[in-house]
């Protein structure tokens, strides 16, 4: 019997009103073609049980896969938390260091064995380069995921499996981020973060994990040929991960940035971007980009501090700097996702999530931007980013 027979035959004898008739009237069917149906009957439960045994074993191998990477890119975080610190304490050049503060299972002190949480926030103030800077690594575990948060997840995804995450269910998270605010105008802060998100479903389904991160530069005066630099470097490092499925695609997460880091009560974009992405799904290929991506945020920003580290600037020019730091810690407050997602928990460490914010900012009344000012061309590109590359 070829297979579309069985597969016919399946359809038809394997309902509960036809197997009732083939028992009632068994005496008038043949007795050969009754010995296949039932046999067709007990083979068609034994695949349904081997599939069922197969999704449950490939189940298990995936939230083993996924439970490694997440673990290996943990660390990678840790890692790379002390040597970017490093380097910046090295390239600033004064005697300034980061402060430490350990939290959690980081902590020397912690007297909650049981906690499988916890990160460690660095932080640089007062230096001859960086005004004030923070580098803070997170790793949460053993979360539930509360309702809203597990309809924002469901709202971002189109996979049939992510469609089935609820409230209840457990997720891990593991962050690396840092804003570097400069003391002069000339220099961009430059901001920065890795992330990935594994949920693992409360009744035994698919475990999921997402990547996201980027890099972007907040100019105060721009200086095309350094935005120029620091785009060319994202997209050379898309291009060197790049797939035919444009996973990785500089274009792509040049615009995902611009619309992301935007203010819509201000018609106005928070600086000139870079690269941003969010809900990649994890995997070795990802991971590699990810990591890169880590590599790749000092030597993208180091530079142009060398070239105008030492230019003077006027008070009307540091004013302006603060002036364009209070559009930053609007934006931080009304829209960033990941402010939202710190100030959401039950007992926030707002000191954590708010240390992005600059040292100093200022807000006046209704400027007044002089016309064909270099403040004016930025507020051009601002409101109409362009392509940098």
């Amino acid at each position: 019997v070829n297979t579309k027979s069985i597969k016919k035959l399946q359809s038809l004898s394997t309902t509960p009103t036809t197997m009732r008739l083939i028992r009632l009237f068994s005496f008038l069917i043949p007795s050969h073609i009754y010995a296949f149906t039932q046999s067709l009957n007990h083979y068609t439960h034994r695949h349904e049980l081997q599939a069922s045994l197969d999704t449950v074993e490939e189940s298990k191998q995936q939230a083993y896969e996924l439970n490694n990477l997440f673990e290996k890119f943990a660390s990678f975080l840790e890692r790379k938390q002390s040597e970017i610190i490093a380097e910046i304490e090295s390239m600033d050049g004064s005697e300034q260091k980061f402060c430490k503060d350990p939290w959690g299972i980081f902590s020397d002190d912690s007297s909650d064995v049981s906690t499988k949480s916890g990160g460690i926030t660095r932080v640089f103030k007062n230096g001859n380069v960086i005004e004030k800077g923070a580098c803070s690594l997170t790793l949460l575990k053993a979360g539930k995921l509360t309702k809203d948060r597990a309809a924002s997840i469901r709202g971002r995804q189109e996979s049939e499996d992510a469609q089935s995450i609820k409230e209840g269910d457990e997720y891990s998270a593991a962050a690396l981020s840092m804003v570097l605010h400069t003391r002069s105008p000339f220099v961009p802060t430059f901001r920065s973060d890795v992330r990935i998100f594994m949920v693992q479903s409360s009744n035994g389904g698919e475990t999921l994990a997402w990547f996201g991160g980027g890099a972007d530069l907040t100019p105060y005066y721009l200086f095309d040929e350094d935005i120029s630099f620091f785009h060319k470097k994202m997209r050379n490092l898309c291009e060197n991960h790049s797939d035919d499925n444009d996973i990785i695609n500089y274009k792509i997460m040049k615009q995902a940035c611009d619309e992301y880091f935007y203010l819509p009560a201000r018609s106005e974009h928070r600086g000139t971007g870079g690269i941003f992405f969010d809900d990649m799904s994890a995997s070795s290929q990802s991971l590699s980009f990810v990591q890169e991506v880590v590599d790749s945020w000092m030597p993208s920003w180091f530079p142009i501090i060398e070239k105008r580290r030492k230019l003077e600037c006027s008070e009307q020019q540091r004013q302006w700097q603060l002036l364009r730091r209070g559009r930053y810690l609007e934006f931080n407050l009304l829209y960033d996702r990941g402010v939202k997602f710190g100030l959401a928990n039950a007992n926030p460490r707002v000191e954590g999530v708010m240390v992005s914010a600059p040292p100093l900012i200022a807000w006046e009344y209704n400027h007044v931007i002089e016309e064909g000012s270099e403040e004016a061309r930025l507020m051009e590109i601002l409101k109409n980013p362009v392509d940098w590359v």
